[in-house]
């Protein structure tokens, strides 16, 4: 009887890539697999089942170079990749074996060869469930089993996984095979780094023996629990429940402080361990993440940076020619210069522009002038402008006084002391609050968004205009986040208040990075005097985008589609709460749109709509920032879809359900917190 193992084996592990390529004492981790299969009598054949795929050349020219019995296979149909090589090798039995399992007990399998011969059953294995350590699986079944389960798989994850079809169906005599205790959690297979650690001590410990058994590393574990310990913290068969996404983030956490650059692109803030993460594509509303899944955005869209869609194809084809043209050199750009002209033009106002290529870049730029130019030092502020040392600065007496603008518990942590007492926050609407710091402080300037959860009452920004001017100081209006939401240029235009100088960016590109600093000449030309310069504030593609977005924003009064989108969606929210009796309560702009529950269980509440929207193919929270491509079709979807889970926290908050049940995932995070 012909019997065979076949070892599944790739480079391009998304958690660990190459990590069968690991060398331990002169060796790679899939020689000593191989090595210690070899010890068993009773297997005839061992073939290695590899990708057919460029990324798994590597490791097909090394297999053959050791003289290794490779298959060249279906790279994400696995299942078929097994059914190939297993009747190309006119295999009967076939044993499945991992390439990241290094320790698998060759004698073991042999004893279940033995057993599964003898119970004349389709399937036998250890892992139905595992009583054994992960890294000692072993599967057997016969090529009957394989060709009746090739022909009834019909999903993407039984055909991934070879075996999950076979073990569920019930169309098949299945044998599990248990040890006597139950060491499950007891990790000896290489996923992570840290397993990589507790192999090599294994190893080394037996080195020069190869032929170990998995009695002698049990009593190794017995003598030595620390070793062990490295890599106790990782789930058994974590690789198959999360997302090439979360593999990443899991990567991007050890390699990046915090996993990334961005807040508010934090897992966390969505659905801790099943948020998508990472993108691959991006067109119109619509994002592909790592596993081709498709999704309707009715969230963020980009955090606020694509009000004409993704990958917009006006904006696109100028950014491409920029690019062939190339987009840097030794000289200047000459497209900032007609970008200032026309940001100039929207904001007669003001007479000089600078460039930066982040929100928060331009809001320092600004604070940098406006202090050079009043010959004062101290800001006071209202909103959310980012993360340089002049506004955290607000934190250090008071760890909560930015709490009232956007993001909450914001650390002074790295800010010099003896910033203290220069940056004054003030509540918006709140003008009294103002006049006080004014006339308690030598303000310099006051920097404000002009508007973002709610709009100004009691001629608010008129008040602030008035006194700034009597008191010679320099008004900012920081519009990153506002302009071109709901005309053409700054939202201050809407209220008629025009500012000495304003901050444009985020949507000013769709998606590429531009962002002005527009002011009064007077002001602006005090840059000279004071030194402000980076490199990559001079290359080509912000300032081509950001005159493409601009010429089509103009052209199709994007402003308008967008508003009445974000309209529709607030009263669609607006009458869920009426309908399901909840106390919903809207914030924001039209297009900038979020909402909340007054709810002790709010955060699962926001948890739970990311959950389920997310299975229906939509990345959704409680925000919904508009774009051109939301189109009534669009939008209908992401009605119907939303409208049962208002129904759902309807049942929990009266008692009828309870959301801890109703959760698969840990609850969102709210605010900025250290990650581990």
């Amino acid at each position: 009887m012909s019997i065979g193992v076949i070892v599944q084996a790739r480079i391009n592990s998304t958690r660990f890539p190459e990590k069968i390529m690991q060398i331990i004492n002169g060796k790679s981790i899939i020689e000593l697999l191989l090595k210690r299969l070899s010890f068993s009598k009773t297997i005839k054949k061992i073939i290695v089942a590899i990708p057919d795929n460029k990324k798994n050349k590597k490791l097909e020219n090394f297999l053959k170079q050791k003289k290794i019995n490779v298959f060249s296979g279906d790279e994400d149909n696995v299942l078929k990749r097994y059914y190939d090589a297993a009747k190309k090798n006119k295999l009967k039995i076939i044993i499945r074996i991992t390439a990241d399992c290094p320790l698998v007990d060759p004698y073991l399998l042999e004893n279940y060869v033995k057993i599964f011969i003898s119970s004349k059953v389709d399937y036998l294995s250890n892992v139905c469930p595992p009583t054994y350590p992960d890294g000692l699986d072993i599967e057997i079944f016969n090529f009957d089993t394989l060709e009746k389960t090739i022909l009834l798989v019909k999903k993407k994850y039984d055909k991934e996984h070879v075996t999950s079809y076979i073990q569920k169906s019930n169309r098949f005599k299945i044998l599990n095979l248990k040890y006597t205790d139950n060491y499950s959690k007891l990790r000896l297979t290489l996923d992570e780094k840290e397993d990589l650690n507790v192999i090599k001590a294994i190893f080394n410990y037996f080195k020069p023996r190869l032929d170990f058994k998995w009695e002698d590393i049990l009593t190794y574990y017995k003598k030595n629990k620390k070793v062990f310990n490295k890599n106790s913290f990782i789930s058994r068969n974590e690789g198959a429940t999360l997302s090439n996404g979360q593999k990443i983030w899991k990567r991007a956490k050890k390699v990046i402080p915090g996993g990334n650059m961005l807040l508010s692109k934090r897992p966390d803030l969505f659905l801790p361990n099943l948020w998508p993460t990472y993108f691959k594509k991006s067109k119109g509303c619509q994002v592909w993440d790592l596993d081709k899944k498709k999704y309707y955005d009715t969230s963020l869209m980009g955090v606020g940076t694509n009000i004409l869609g993704y990958s917009n194809k006006e904006v696109n084809q100028a950014v491409k020619k920029a690019i062939t043209n190339g987009i840097s050199s030794t000289l200047n750009c000459y497209e900032e210069v007609y970008l200032a002209e026309k940001l100039i033009e929207i904001n007669p106002w003001a007479q000089m522009v600078k460039f930066a290529r982040t929100g928060g870049e331009a809001n320092a730029i600004a604070i940098r002038i406006a202090r050079a130019a009043s010959g004062k030092d101290n800001v006071a502020f209202c909103g959310y402008h980012g993360w340089h040392d002049w506004y955290l600065a607000a934190n250090i007496s008071d760890n909560k006084s930015l709490n009232n603008h956007l993001l909450h518990d914001l650390s002074s942590k790295g800010i010099p002391k003896n910033l203290i007492n220069s940056s004054f926050p003030f509540n918006y609407n709140n003008y009294d609050q103002l006049e006080k710091i004014i006339s308690e402080n030598k303000v310099g300037c006051v920097i404000m968004e002009v508007y973002r959860n709610i709009e100004p009452e009691n001629n608010f920004l008129h008040k602030i205009r008035k006194i700034t001017k009597e008191k010679n100081i320099i008004l900012i209006f920081d519009e990153c986040t506002s302009a071109f939401r709901q005309c053409f240029g700054g939202l201050h235009k809407k209220y008629g208040v025009e500012p000495d100088m304003a901050m444009f960016g985020k949507s000013m590109g769709n998606g590429h990075p531009i962002t002005a600093v527009v002011g009064k000449k007077d002001i602006m030309e005090i840059s000279q005097d004071t030194f402000i310069s980076s490199t990559f504030w001079t290359e080509r593609i912000g300032s081509v985008a950001g005159l493409k977005t601009l010429e089509v924003m103009e052209r199709i009064q994007s402003w308008d589609t967008i508003n009445n989108i974000g309209n529709k969606v607030d009263r669609f929210w607006k009458n869920m709460g009426k309908e399901y009796n909840l106390n919903i309560t809207t914030l924001g702009l039209p297009a900038l749109k979020s909402f909340s529950i007054k709810s002790d269980n709010w955060l699962k509440y926001k948890t739970f709509i990311t959950q389920e929207m997310l299975k229906k193919g939509f990345l959704a929270s409680n925000a919904f920032f508009s774009c051109i491509d939301h189109t009534d079709e669009i939008l209908n979807k992401y009605f119907v879809t939303i409208e049962p889970l208002f129904k759902t926290i309807s049942d929990c908050e009266r008692g009828i359900l309870s959301i801890d049940k109703i959760l698969t995932a840990p609850c969102c995070v709210s605010g900025f917190k250290r990650l581990n």
